[in-house]
């Protein structure tokens, strides 16, 4: 079996991080990301469900994921995954459509899913790019020619949802969330938040997001967990910070959203240099 490797190198320059994953056979629960995920299956198969459909994801694949699509994905068959995926924050995202339309705004892109994307080709070589520490003119060249071809393949045109009062009260509920994610949350101050029954509550916040308000509240209290362990404070600070008075739950929750330990991450960033998450 393929040795198990997992690798981020963050690229202070554009912004972004670039993860290898190798040899992994993990099932990831449903979940989001804050930031758009940008990558391609190198080996492996995996049944990936995303906003409600479900895809099985092969070699030469392109994976686009919009900041708060929800996901999970699980093995299929018994060869390893290997990938290779950039994060882009929306604030990044965002400065590039400016400078590619003329307009500033966080696109959603159409497609989760590409079978046998052209572009592929551009994400690998950009990606060991990253990966080997290359701070020449080629790499943002690549990266330029990266987001344009995504927007002119894929991004949909800015435009004004039409919104419904549930939709509001829903809206409110994950504000809420991500304002108060360090303290102790209930149904029922969330059902009157959205002016309804927690039961209500509950079938139409993951209707229309795709995830529970429990994952959802645990995604964001993992995010800003990652936030903190970026600027070196310890994991047993972050998960205190983060809401989670348990360390091993943290722990645990943290290695199923990320596919590294707390440890692991905040040695990427605290100890200064990228490196191989081990």
């Amino acid at each position: 079996m393929t040795p198990e490797q997992r690798i981020i190198r963050y690229d202070a320059e554009l912004g972004i991080e670039a993860y290898y994953f190798e040899g992994v056979m993990q099932r990831f629960p449903n979940h989001f990301h804050e930031h758009y995920v940008v990558g391609a299956i190198v080996s492996g198969a995996r049944r990936l469900t995303c906003c409600s459909r479900e895809y099985i994801i092969r070699p030469g694949d392109l994976v686009l994921f919009n900041p708060l699509d929800s996901h999970a994905c699980e093995q299929v068959g018994d060869c390893p995954l290997e990938l290779r995926f950039l994060n882009i924050p929306p604030k990044v995202m965002e400065r590039a459509a400016e400078e590619i339309t003329g307009y500033a705004y966080q696109p959603r892109f159409a497609h989760n899913t590409v079978p046998d994307s052209e572009l592929c080709g551009i994400i690998a070589e950009l990606h060991r790019m990253i990966m080997d520490g290359d701070q020449s003119l080629g790499r943002e060249e690549l990266f330029c020619l990266l987001m344009e071809q995504l927007f002119d393949l894929y991004a949909l045109p800015p435009e004004k949802p039409v919104r419904t009062q549930e939709d509001d009260g829903m809206q409110r509920v994950c504000e809420y969330l991500q304002e108060h994610y360090a303290e102790h949350i209930g149904l029922e101050e969330l059902g009157r938040i959205a002016n309804c029954s927690k039961y209500h509550l509950v079938r139409s916040f993951t209707k229309e997001k795709g995830i529970s308000p429990y994952s959802y509240l645990m995604t964001i209290r993992i995010g800003e967990a990652k936030k903190l362990l970026e600027t070196g404070q310890t994991p047993a600070q972050a998960a205190l910070l983060a809401g989670f008075s348990d360390q091993s739950h943290f722990t645990r929750c943290f290695k199923r959203l990320t596919g590294l330990t707390p440890r692991q991450y905040h040695n990427i960033f605290y100890q200064g240099e990228n490196r191989h998450a081990t």
